[in-house]
């Protein structure tokens, strides 16, 4: 991994694991490079982006905005410029881990599979990839697993394996690329937007309309950092992101809903239905686990707190997944069922409104 990845580790183990892992206060070594004697005085931005081919600037900014990158022992911002013999390393907040993907048998509930790629039934509670605090027991672990067998599938090399994600408490589809030239084809699929992604929901309160479109740039909440927060789409914050949302069942104080991705942001349902009034139920990083709607009555609490504990993450299930095959150029449509908790936790509103 190149080392600046280390920070994009920080950040991407929200959209798997969700939860915040405090420091010890104490900087730990990543990495250490020391200027060439004959080195030109130039930013260091600029100049870890020519030593570290595989990360971009804005990321190298990022790092030393956030007091990863220090001379001399002392942290620098992006503007420093490097001189010979200064000492760079990168300081961060826990330890470093080694991030080799070990094969680990763990089962995996595979809905399709040939030669060039399989799609998995992912459980709700399963972490999609290695980060921080979230070392083992990954699916790409399961993954490297069930093909250990096969000499061409390298889990460590990033041309094969996982195509897109889903996080740590959202069950349903994902795809997985064999090979590099499905990974290729399929990445660019995603990236021209031409797949087609469902996904079920229960979100709290009752919708005017039978059917809309959420659009806002999502971007890292600038309060807390496990969190995304939806911004005016020409405000230049955050990432482009649309959703459309269709009603399939009311509830009266709850709502069924499909949503279709036009993007593919961090929590992007989440963040957007949290945006228009209607957080996900259960969904604790964005809300879902206050009673946002309903009776005060003690009976109504206690019936919301059984819900709960009946489905005890956000209510979110990638239910279709449609592409087009890397190699034979068909179509392929996927639907998956909900899982167990989602079921029963349905059901049980369903019941609240028929009495």
């Amino acid at each position: 991994m190149d080392v600046l990845e280390e920070i994009d580790d920080l950040e991407l183990m929200t959209d798997d694991a969700s939860e915040e892992l405090e420091g010890d206060g104490q900087l730990y070594e990543h990495f250490r490079m020391e200027v060439d004697k004959g080195q030109e005085p130039v930013r260091i931005d600029k100049y870890l982006s020519e030593h570290q081919p595989h990360s971009s600037r804005n990321r190298i900014q990022k790092a030393a905005d956030a007091g990863f990158i220090h001379v001399n022992d002392k942290p620098v911002k992006s503007n420093y410029k490097v001189r010979p013999g200064d000492v760079v390393t990168l300081m961060l907040d826990r330890p470093h881990y080694d991030t080799t993907i070990l094969p680990e048998e763990i089962p995996l509930d595979v809905v399709y599979e040939d030669e060039e790629l399989m799609v998995i039934n992912k459980p709700a509670g399963m972490v999609v990839h290695p980060g921080c605090g979230n070392f083992n027991g990954t699916l790409v672990n399961a993954i490297a697993w069930h093909l250990k067998d096969l000499d061409s599938y390298d889990p460590n090399d990033p041309e094969v394996g996982l195509v897109h994600r889903i996080d740590k408490d959202t069950s349903g589809l994902l795809v997985v690329a064999k090979t590099p030239e499905a990974k290729t084809s399929l990445g660019k699929q995603f990236f021209n937007k031409t797949t087609h992604r469902s996904y079920n929901a229960l979100v709290w309160g009752n919708f005017v309309e039978d059917e809309g479109r959420i659009e806002g740039n999502i971007g890292r909440d600038p309060k807390d950092r496990l969190r995304m927060e939806v911004f005016p789409p020409d405000s230049e914050i955050g990432k482009p992101a649309v959703t459309h949302y269709k009603v399939l069942e009311r509830y009266g104080y709850t709502t069924l809903v499909e949503c279709i991705l036009e993007t593919g942001r961090t929590h992007q349902i989440r963040a957007h239905m949290k945006h228009i009034g209607h957080p996900l139920f259960g969904d604790e990083r964005y809300g879902g686990t206050e009673i946002l709607r309903g009776e005060r009555t003690a009976s109504y609490k206690a019936y919301i707190q059984n819900c709960f504990r009946l489905c005890s993450r956000q209510v979110l299930h990638a239910k279709t997944l449609g592409f087009v095959h890397p190699t034979y150029g068909n179509q392929m449509d996927f639907t998956s069922e909900w899982p167990d908790d989602m079921k029963a936790l349905i059901e049980k509103w369903r019941n609240y409104v028929r009495i």
